[in-house]
């Protein structure tokens, strides 16, 4: 067995970082203020709830996807094959970890491709980094991104933070808006521009649309601290300087459910809320508040290590949920939860009154 490379190790160490130390934030999603209003009278069946929904013309039987984890070594096919299997058998949707690596070595692709051998049906999203955009890659790079794993959209992920804590990171982000316009512009694949924990606020939602992006993943603070990955790895590297700097910036950001607000007020694009959601009950309020589907990591890299089973078992547990939930609020379908009123309270609240939304019209819709 050949030794693993630099970007290989780096790989491995932000997997088992994740899975054995806090990297938790310690401020919450927002979701802790939203409150659904509860239907004593649903006048609907609970059986007859129909959750499906579509998204870049593909059919979800529930609005999760399984959020952009991992790829590049043997302990990430693992995962990825085990996510893949659970994702194609619930019918939900699976994005990658970025692809980078695999551009530069084709002999980890297989790491990645076996996401689309086990999910052969399934909504599936390929992913590059902004960094990469900056010192040159582009629409060829995306191509190849999007061939090997037949995807059906591209996500390019947006960590300044994780680099900028990163020793060595990559911290070039000049330029970069105009690299995605040159690549949806010639693409012809759906783009998802997607944060990497501390949100995106309206500003920036409004530029990405501008630039021909067609989704938003904004993977918002109140999960996985980047900064707090860097800082543990820092830390182990006796990097002092930059141990500090992550534990500084633990929870820098804008809050999941603010987000969602800010990103779907501002544009038309489809919304995907992540960013420290765990259950069904937060699924039923990120799509309350704006967005079209949900991405959940975290939790879901966890089960896999455990097995298929215990995969299957959690996601299950989800989607009971968030069924349960549309049950009693009487919405029949996603669309329709879409429209049933929300109260927003507390810090979520004092802060999108702030930025000038009408949170009274959610209180009252329905």
């Amino acid at each position: 067995m050949r030794p693993l490379t630099e970007i290989e190790k780096r790989k491995e160490r932000h997997l088992r970082l994740s899975l054995d130390e806090n990297v938790q934030s310690d401020i919450g999603t927002g979701f802790e203020d939203i409150r659904l209003i509860h239907r004593a009278l649903p006048e609907i069946d609970l059986d007859e709830i129909d959750t499906e929904t579509e998204l870049f013309g593909k059919r979800l039987a529930s609005p999760l996807i399984v959020s952009a984890i991992t790829g590049g070594t043997g302990f990430a096919k693992e995962i990825n094959s085990t996510l893949a299997e659970v994702a194609e058998e619930l019918g939900l949707g699976i994005g990658v970890g970025s692809q980078r690596i695999a551009l530069e070595d084709p002999g980890v692709e297989h790491t990645f491709t076996v996401v689309r051998e086990k999910a052969p049906s399934s909504l599936v999203m390929g992913n590059i980094g902004c960094p990469q955009l900056s010192i040159g890659w582009g629409v060829e790079e995306a191509k190849r991104c999007i061939d090997m794993i037949e995807a059906d959209a591209l996500g390019i992920h947006m960590n300044p933070l994780q680099e900028a804590v990163q020793v060595g990171g990559d911290t070039q982000y000049r330029g970069v808006l105009e690299k995605i316009k040159a690549i949806t512009g010639e693409l012809g694949t759906p783009v998802v521009m997607k944060e990497t924990g501390c949100g995106i606020s309206r500003e920036v939602a409004v530029s990405l649309k501008a630039a021909g992006a067609s989704a938003l993943e904004v993977s918002g603070v109140g999960g996985t601290s980047w900064a707090a990955v860097e800082h543990h790895i820092a830390r182990v590297e006796g990097r002092k300087s930059q141990e500090a700097l992550g534990e500084a910036l633990w929870n820098w950001g804008i809050p999941t459910a603010i987000s969602v607000v800010e990103a779907s007020r501002s544009t038309d694009l489809k919304i995907i809320a992540s960013g420290g959601l765990r259950t069904g009950v937060e699924m039923a309020k990120a799509i309350t508040l704006g967005a079209d589907a949900v991405g959940i990591a975290k939790p879901f890299l966890e089960k896999a290590v455990e097995g298929k089973g215990a995969l299957l078992e959690h996601a299950n547990d989800i989607l009971r949920e968030f069924r349960t939930v549309m049950f009693l609020v009487g919405a029949r379908n996603v669309e329709e939860l879409k429209k049933v009123p929300v109260v927003v309270l507390g810090r979520t609240s004092e802060w999108l009154r702030l930025r000038g939304y009408d949170l009274q019209s959610l209180a009252n819709r329905g």
